[in-house]
């Protein structure tokens, strides 16, 4: 079998074709620049709303990819409790929920204080609250002490894909992660990104969850790319997308003898893609700033400003007054004196298609 490549003399000192790797970091940074550059014209509120959205898909996207739906617009509410955002509609949510957010959140808005044994084991124990992985009870806010192996298929015909760093290194190998992650200040925070992710999942220091943290960690060094702890893209949704590729290229770069250049090239190539993704974001944001700045002298009430914004992020369906009264708790004749008001202002307008029940749309069009 293969060797692994932290078996090879040259562990952890990694090698890279700068040729390679140049052309690629280059366009990044040029992208990461333009992006910063349209947010910064958003205006505050806008700019707000942009990290709120990205920091939410971050933690539903990274938990997706290990196979965990988390609802939404939960994630949404804690992350705008936490952040101090008014948003209308803040709904409650379970401790798991509040333990990933927690360690987004403390990734990204501090990004600035040093990676440390004691951080990264609160990051885990918030990860699992309650000391369980599923059914499955796993050494929760410390190294693991067990073998780790990444293994798939049925019992009898298991696949190992992947074994980790025997227990016994794991907390020499990580001291070595965490002082070369908090004193090496010569490589720039993008490329620092990428090596530190492979390391990590390489080590694989964690029971459970390692995949998330390495994700937290990559989002930790691109808020320091970037000198701000707000958020424009989300790099965990572009790996959900390209969950396939990822999966090969670390299994085919685990074996390499200290040559990362595949996994750092495909790394700034999944960077690009979310960078670009979120142009189309950026677009919906500035529509609705727009339509609120048009807006602001209008009385809107809390039910109407939700409903609106649901209209504005893309409604799915018609918006009918049943509908209406279902989101907004309310009775069909309070969803239709809200609705008939917004009609009367000239913000709603009743569609064109004619059926048993009456459709509603926004008058406003983006330019």
């Amino acid at each position: 079998m293969a060797k692994y490549i932290y078996e090879y003399k040259i562990w952890p000192n990694f090698i890279w074709d700068d040729r390679v790797v140049n052309a690629l970091f280059g366009e990044v940074k040029l992208m990461q620049g333009k992006i910063i550059g349209e947010m910064n014209a958003l205006g505050f509120s806008a700019k707000e709303e942009a990290t709120l959205n990205t920091l939410t898909l971050d933690v539903v996207k990274s938990s997706e990819i290990e196979g965990e739906l988390l609802n939404y617009q939960q994630v949404r509410s804690s992350i705008a409790r936490r952040l101090g955002i008014n948003t209308a509609g803040l709904i409650p949510s379970n401790r798991y929920i509040e333990g990933v957010v927690e360690m987004m959140l403390d990734a990204t808005q501090r990004h600035e204080l040093p990676l440390t044994e004691e951080r990264l084991f609160g990051w885990h124990a918030a990860l699992f609250p309650t000391g369980y992985s599923g059914p499955y009870k796993i050494e929760v806010g410390k190294y693991r002490t067990g073998r780790m192996q990444i293994v798939s298929g049925g019992m009898g015909k298991e696949k190992v894909h992947y074994e980790a760093i025997e227990p016994k290194l794991v907390k020499v190998q990580m001291d070595d992660f965490l002082t070369w992650f908090n004193n090496n200040h010569s490589l720039d925070p993008v490329l620092k990104a990428a090596i530190a992710h492979f390391w990590f999942i390489i080590i694989h220091p964690f029971d459970d969850g390692n995949g998330r943290i390495a994700r937290a960690i990559t989002d930790m060094l691109l808020a320091r790319a970037e000198h701000s702890s707000e958020r424009f893209y989300s790099m965990s949704s572009q790996i959900l997308i390209e969950r396939q590729g990822y999966y090969n290229i670390l299994q085919k770069v685990q074996h390499s003898t200290g040559n990362i250049t595949e996994w750092l090239e495909w790394f700034l190539h999944c960077l690009k893609n979310a960078i670009m993704a979120t142009e189309h974001t950026t677009q919906n944001i500035l529509h609705k700033a727009q339509f609120w700045k048009l807006n602001e002298q209008t009385p809107i009430n809390e039910r109407q400003r939700l409903m609106l914004n649901k209209l504005l992020d893309g409604f799915e369906g018609k918006l009918k007054t049943s509908k209406w009264a279902k989101i907004t708790k309310v009775s069909t004749d309070t969803a239709l004196r809200d609705i008939k008001d917004l009609v009367e202002k000239g913000i709603l307008q009743e569609t064109a298609e004619k059926g048993r029940s009456t459709n509603y749309e926004l008058t406003y069009r983006a330019d």
